[in-house]
């Protein structure tokens, strides 16, 4: 068997076979990333004339030393031992004649899955065989992390969207459920937008993703080519939702003066009616507010006001939430909520068996600071899937003793060090 570098025809048509796969081993995402000022190559292991393996190659600069990348690692039989053994060996004499310090692959190694609870419902039986093999033929784990620290998340919340609309939905939390009825009463429409709609995540996300919009457009420019990637986001309707406050505020105005009349001409002493009158009263002084927000705001956005937005890759069986926004200042809507559920029903209806909702952190040792992040995609019914991390594999010893001297000397100069 030997090594070789591929066509970009010859890495698309394996990785579009190849089970299982994510759309981070893709002739697309080399592309992406071409643009992000990385170089990028497709090798692939040939047995006569059978392609057998195959991996992205995205190559950084880092102190002036090359350091790759595969992204959920390589396109390979992990089980076939004397497979993984020739492909590590290849790969490692073929990086390390281009100077290429090391290589970093963070596999689609299932380790454990979790339910919404942090129950453990399915272990991979082969997985400490696996482990094992890859230390063994020179790959150093770098750690379990349990937060975010990782080429990509070592824990992801993927959803079972092979289901019938109605169970999925009774899936999703109750305190989701209503705020998912109560985003559709209140006039939030959802929208299929194209790459000129794309300002509306970038401006959502800015504060807390290193990507510009730029990454967006070419992400979406290079997938759309064979129709691999949507954009959508949630709009409230200023003038409906002034409507809806209109008929509300009259309804329990209505309300309010029945009740106050039956009060003065009743001649018993009635808590029920007095505590029926303090709630609807209640109600009533919230709908005179939300009537003089939902005015100004057809004043001031009479086309509308974008909540949320969400861009998702479709590859293969699965559906990627490559990255998502919401506008703060209008959270109490709920569009979000709104958007990802209408966008799992849609997907389930085109066939599509998952919707990964992205990364979460250790759903057994979370913290504060993303204890939010976990709640709510695990609230969609998501499971949490734990893989294996990263592994680094050094395919040019003298460069990468060079290589973590110059890292170390960099960290020391750091601020605060």
């Amino acid at each position: 068997m030997k090594i070789k570098q591929l066509t970009n025809a010859e890495f698309k048509a394996f990785s579009e076979q190849f089970r299982p796969s994510s759309m981070y081993q893709t002739i697309q995402y080399a592309f992406t990333m071409n643009e992000e000022n990385c170089d990028t190559f497709c090798l692939g292991l040939l047995d006569g004339n059978i392609l057998k393996a195959a991996t992205l190659i995205i190559v950084q600069k880092i102190n002036g030393f090359k350091y790759a990348l595969a992204p959920r690692g390589f396109l390979i039989n992990f089980n076939d031992e004397q497979l993984l053994e020739t492909f590590t060996k290849q790969i490692k004499k073929f990086l390390g004649k281009r100077d290429i310090v090391a290589i970093k692959i963070n596999p689609l190694i299932i380790k454990e899955i979790y339910n919404k609870n942090g129950k453990v419902i399915n272990q991979n039986i082969y997985y400490e065989t696996l482990f094992a093999r890859l230390k063994k033929l020179g790959y150093y784990h770098l750690g379990y992390n349990n937060f975010f620290e990782a080429l990509k998340p070592r824990f992801e919340a993927i959803v079972n969207i092979d289901l019938p609309y109605t169970q999925m939905f009774a899936n999703i939390e109750k305190p989701f459920r209503t705020k998912i009825r109560k985003a559709t009463k209140d006039g939030i429409k959802i929208y299929h937008g194209n790459i000129n709609n794309l300002e509306y995540l970038y401006l959502q996300t800015k504060k807390k993703y290193p990507r510009d919009l730029e990454y967006f457009q070419n992400l979406y420019r290079f997938f759309d080519k064979e129709n691999l990637i949507d954009f959508y986001y949630s709009k409230l309707d200023t003038t409906e939702y002034l409507k809806i406050s209109q008929n509300l505020y009259a309804k329990y105005e209505r309300l309010s003066s029945e009740l106050n009349n039956k009060l003065i001409y009743s001649h018993v002493n009635n808590d029920k009616l007095m505590n029926d009158k303090i709630a609807v009263d209640r109600k009533f002084e919230k709908y005179k507010k939300q009537l003089v927000i939902a005015t100004n705001y057809l004043r001031d956005f009479p086309d509308g006001i974008i909540l949320s937005s969400a861009l998702v890759v479709k590859w293969q069986e699965e559906v990627y939430l490559v990255m998502d926004g919401y506008d703060e200042n209008y959270k109490s809507f709920n569009g979000k909520h709104l958007l990802l559920w209408k966008l799992m029903g849609r997907y389930s209806k085109l066939g599509f068996k998952k919707f990964n909702l992205g990364g979460i952190s250790n759903i057994q040792k979370t913290n504060d600071l993303y204890k939010g992040l976990n709640e709510f995609k695990l609230s969609f019914n998501a499971m949490a899937v734990e893989y294996a991390g990263d592994f680094e594999l050094i395919t040019n010893s003298p460069l990468y003793f060079m290589y973590r001297k110059s890292t170390n000397f960099s960290n020391m100069l750091k601020p605060g060090r």
